[in-house]
């Protein structure tokens, strides 16, 4: 699973960050590979970014950053900028912090090849 977290809906990086995934999505597939993304923002901000942008993978809505805080992606009122690789048996393998929105998917897909090699 990749699971990223991100500040906001609505913004010029994290909405290029979001249509990066949305693109990849079906090579992730074909690496057996999920996508969820984790934000602030409440379930009817999640609807319209969705809708607005067409995504069809999830995310998740962390209001109190409580999900965020576990995983040290959390400078109130924000989630911060932080994605995690996690194996089927909920292994963490790999961790980007202070991700670049703009060609971050690929770098997740070429790292993911790299540990299913």
């Amino acid at each position: 699973m990749v699971l990223y977290f991100y500040p906001r809906d609505f913004t010029e990086g994290c909405t290029l960050e979001a249509k990066g995934f949305q693109r990849d999505l079906q090579l992730f597939h074909a690496r057996n590979a999920e996508v969820v993304g984790i934000s602030a923002d409440d379930t009817d901000s999640h609807k319209e970014f969705c809708g607005s942008e067409a995504l069809t993978y999830p995310l998740l809505s962390d209001p109190g950053g409580e999900t965020s805080k576990r995983y040290g992606s959390w400078i109130p009122p924000f989630s911060q900028r932080h994605t995690f690789l996690i194996d089927p048996e909920g292994v963490l393998k790999e961790r980007w912090l202070g991700v670049r929105p703009l060609g971050h998917s690929q770098e997740i897909l070429k790292r993911l090849d790299e540990l299913q090699a």
